[in-house]
């Protein structure tokens, strides 16, 4: 069937956009020899109309046709995969501006471009039974009085999440709910999120991902496997029937196809856009963690779902010379080339999107050098990190780069532009040796402890560039780092050959979980130095889901896989007392404006009410005397104390200035520690410690006292 070609005009907008009549439809192949829209009602019957083109802008309007209209495209032109070329009109393919996507993935032969038994040759199975299909979606919301919390970056605690494992076994949240975005937003959820003072939520991936790999039967539990950048994620929303059957209802059903009476016209949109504003309600942001650096495609022996079969050279870096294969800077078999215009106003568009339309509040970019990959080297001059800076649509907007990918100069820690923050993987190996004892590293934790100025400062940032972590997604959890001396992922199938190898973790005397009640206080004390050393540090903390609780994941170092209790948080054997120790050192930081400067300390003294000099900070041998230069070279140091200054902070009127004094001591055993005397406060006050036995709670200056091993106290000044 044709479309009237009196109606088919340029979009405004590539992908669907609703009109009074119809809709419009956009789509870019500069490859392309033909191109023809398929839209498929509710029993499976697919209709095509041709598309007219002009220099590669492909455009179609098609009227009575409404919100929840299934569709997808259809793209013939050359098929020569040595130079690049893997057109097949057999392969029903994604609009890569689609706003909300149906179904899931029936693997098999069909959804492959080339012949498995002779890739050279296409293959003629028709591939739409089997694949997803785009959602036309009327994107018209009442947001109300929605307000972006707009926090500060200084006083940001980040709270890395993912939408399932979060809310799946949470027993407050219904179960049609749980696993969803409905879940996330769910008012116990968000009263948790509270009691331990998160201020945003980091997403893992919920753009539409895939979550099967072809044939070895593990799912892409965490995400990374993106298929469409401007869809949320339709097996996360209880609209599309997700919650408790883990939105398998549509399991084998064929795009376009409804079971079982359960709507797809796009319900996630809304879903996702409730949670965003029950959150903001809430005061807590939401950051979503993206992946503009690949997609779900795979490499050479992928299927055409989407970017490959529309204009396969234009989304992909391919090998120069070799066009049949994939330029890998990312371990997952394909690149996507930012450099190409086509990419870089997707990318763009799908960062607008989120923010303008969805009202996220920032993103964490996964892998974030790739997208400085023109060619092979990184240029943080790139077109897109200049559009990104020069946009106002940004403004605001929090920017979290994963500064490394796979590719050549790919770790790039502390190199991204002014308005970037990134995630500190120094800090985190850092704080993880200097707490399982390893010596010699009181200077280097004294530079991480006071933001990591090394990295930032030359280039004019402040300490809130460094998003400062000690767990994340990916590698142990914080019980399991204070409990594992190895990695213990034999249920990922992959003979424990997956996963980090080196992860800086101390069992505390027991592989695994413990009898001894010694060792379990240790972990428990362990859990605690790691928790306050992060979150009080300055920059931006960042807590992965369920360590304030305790989870454990049995060892498992390479979760990617697990979409099961191995994941999914066990609210039931949540650890109280470390979730109130965790509201408490989130309290701290947020009542205490020493802990969370904007700027970094200088050394230089400030002058407090009583007229002495002290300086901002001033790091203290254990005999309470300062710290020299030669003396930060011991080797066997793992013990250190740190004065800093309440007087040096420009803060807020009302804000307290109390001074405080902070001591680490990561050895076994007990060293004394003589309070600072001259000039110093006169006393001190136990304000938080990871100790958990008696301990004294008021010091004075001059005095001696044995600091426990593996400790840290945090003392306050008393006010006279």
């Amino acid at each position: 069937m044709e479309a009237d070609p009196d109606l088919q005009r340029p979009a405004a907008a590539l992908g669907a956009t609703l009109t009074a009549g119809g809709a419009d439809f956009a789509l870019i192949s500069t490859s392309a020899a033909a191109v023809d829209l398929c839209l498929v009602d509710d029993s499976g019957v697919e209709t095509r109309y041709p598309m007219a083109g002009d220099d590669g802008f492909w455009t179609a309007h098609v009227p009575g046709i409404f919100a929840g209209q299934r569709y997808g495209y259809r793209v013939d032109g050359p098929w020569d995969p040595a130079r690049g070329l893997r057109h097949n009109p057999n392969k029903f393919l994604l609009d890569p501006y689609a706003k909300a996507i149906d179904g899931r993935l029936r693997w098999g032969p069909e959804l492959y471009a080339f012949d498995l038994n002779n890739p050279s040759k296409p293959n003629t199975a028709d591939s739409r039974r089997h694949t997803f299909a785009s959602v036309l979606v009327d994107t018209a919301y009442d947001w109300g009085t929605d307000t972006r919390p707009a926090t500060a970056l200084n006083r940001t605690i980040i709270y890395e999440a993912h939408v399932k494992g979060l809310t799946r076994l949470h027993p407050d949240v219904p179960a049609a709910q749980r696993g969803t975005y409905a879940g996330l937003g769910h008012p116990s959820v968000i009263a948790h999120l509270k009691r331990i003072g998160v201020t945003a939520v980091e997403l893992l991936p919920v753009q539409q991902f895939i979550k099967d790999e072809p044939f070895d039967g593990r799912p892409n539990y965490w995400g990374y496997n993106p298929i469409g950048y401007f869809a949320p994620h339709n097996a996360y929303a209880a609209a599309c029937g997700a919650g408790e059957t883990d939105g398998n209802a549509g399991d084998g059903t064929a795009a376009g196809e409804t079971p079982g009476g359960v709507p797809r016209s796009g319900g996630q949109v809304t879903e996702f856009k409730d949670m965003v504003k029950s959150l903001h309600r809430a005061g807590i942001e939401v950051i979503l963690d993206v992946v503009y650096n690949h997609s779900g495609e795979g490499g050479a022996d992928g299927p055409n779902l989407c970017f490959r079969g529309i204009e396969n050279g234009a989304y992909y870096h391919l090998v120069p010379g070799d066009e049949a294969n994939y330029v890998d800077y990312t371990g997952t078999s394909n690149t996507l080339n930012v450099g190409s215009p086509t990419v870089l106003r997707m990318v763009m568009d799908s960062l607008h999107y989120w923010v303008e339309e969805m009202h996220v509040d920032g993103f964490r970019f996964d892998l974030a050098p790739a997208l400085a990959r023109a060619s092979d080297r990184v240029d943080m001059l790139s077109a897109f990190f200049e559009l990104v800076d020069s946009n106002p649509v940004f403004d605001g907007v929090k920017l979290i780069a994963e500064p490394w990918d796979l590719g050549p100069e790919g770790y790039q820690l502390g190199n991204f532009p002014p308005q970037w923050v990134e995630w500190n993987g120094k800090f985190r190996d850092v704080v993880r040796d200097f707490w399982r004892g390893q010596p010699g590293l009181t200077a280097e934790l004294a530079n991480r402890f006071t933001g990591s100025a090394d990295l930032y400062q030359d280039d004019g940032r402040q300490p809130s560039a460094s998003v400062n972590f000690v767990t994340a997604h990916d590698g142990f959890t914080l019980r399991d780092l204070v409990s594992y001396d190895r990695k213990h992922n034999s249920a990922n199938g992959e003979n424990d050959r997956d996963g980090e190898a080196t992860n800086r973790s101390w069992n505390c005397g027991t592989e695994g979980p413990a009898t001894d009640p010694l060792v379990n206080t240790l972990r428990a004390r362990q859990m605690r130095n790691l928790m306050i050393t992060c979150v009080l540090a300055q920059g931006v903390p960042m807590l992965r889901h369920g360590d304030e609780l305790g989870h454990s994941q049995g060892g498992n170092n390479n979760a990617y896989c697990q979409d099961n209790e191995i994941s999914w948080i066990n609210w039931a054997s949540a650890d109280e007392d470390l979730i109130q120790f965790t509201s408490k050192v989130v309290r701290l930081r947020r009542d205490y404006p020493v802990f969370r400067r904007r700027t970094y300390f200088d050394g230089r003294p400030v002058a407090p009410a009583e007229g002495l000099m002290l300086p901002d900070i001033l790091w203290l041998n254990a005999d309470g005397t300062p710290r020299a230069g030669n003396q930060w070279d011991q080797s066997w140091g793992k013990s250190l104390a740190c004065y800093l200054s309440g007087n040096g902070v420009r803060t807020r009127r009302n804000e307290p200035e109390n001074d405080f004094l902070v001591i680490f001591n990561a050895s076994s055993h007990a060293v004394p520690h003589r309070m600072p005397k001259e000039h110093f406060p006169a006393e001190w006050e136990a304000a938080l410690t990871s100790w958990n036995g008696p301990a004294p709670t008021r010091f004075l200056a001059g005095a001696v006292y044995e600091v426990p091993g593996h400790t840290t106290w945090i003392l306050r000044s008393v006010d006279e």
